[in-house]
């Protein structure tokens, strides 16, 4: 079987609201729109994969082992909706952190491409026909960094982004749109990885 494309999905800010480390379901809050977007993904054939900084367990701010658990409650979030991730990939690190088991200076960490390569590894992904979502320069960045094409989400940080100021051609960046849902529409992720235009750059926002 071929390598199959996917959609990377920043998780904080993207999938659900950005609430500053969260470590625990009751802090759970789905962006609206995010989950019928990830339905609509799924049923056009992408692999979704969620790809996450989580520096929280470096600095103690909760456990390693508490991130699977926040997981499995946004993938029955997304299930109640129609929406599956078909993996979870997150980075426990910082070079500054608090937990001396975690404070390193590791190649997960976003900006670097290391979970994104791990994911094709395991997944059997094509990366450069791949999507990365993301609000954040250093989600792009990872993304790029793999041939991935990208595009910047205005939930979360994207909001506070300047986007005159980003290189587009160094980001892969084929646009600036409001969140996830709208990403899915404007570039038609919804028709599936084998659309033969699929990809076109848009110029707009």
């Amino acid at each position: 079987m071929a390598p199959r494309p996917a959609v990377f999905l920043d998780r904080d800010g993207v999938v659900i609201e950005d609430g500053h480390y969260v470590g625990s379901v009751d802090r759970v809050r789905l962006v609206p729109g995010s989950a019928p977007a990830v339905a609509a993904l799924n049923r056009a054939g992408w692999v979704v994969v969620v790809v996450t900084n989580q520096a929280g367990v470096a600095k103690g701010y909760f456990t390693d082992e508490s991130v699977p658990v926040v997981h499995a409650h946004i993938g029955e979030l997304l299930a109640e909706h129609g929406g599956r991730v078909d993996a979870f990939y997150h980075c426990p690190h910082h070079p500054d952190g608090e937990v001396a088991a975690y404070r390193l200076a590791c190649d997960c960490r976003k900006p670097k491409p290391g979970m994104l390569r791990r994911a094709a590894a395991e997944l059997d992904l094509d990366l450069g026909r791949s999507w990365m979502v993301g609000d954040r320069v250093s989600d792009l960045e990872a993304g790029a960094a793999v041939g991935a094409k990208t595009v910047l989400v205005r939930t979360g940080y994207g909001a506070e982004v300047d986007a005159g100021t980003l290189d587009r051609s160094a980001l892969n960046l084929a646009g600036v749109v409001e969140n996830l849902a709208a990403a899915v529409q404007r570039f038609e992720l919804g028709r599936g990885p084998h659309r033969r235009d699929a990809g076109a750059t848009s110029r707009t926002g």
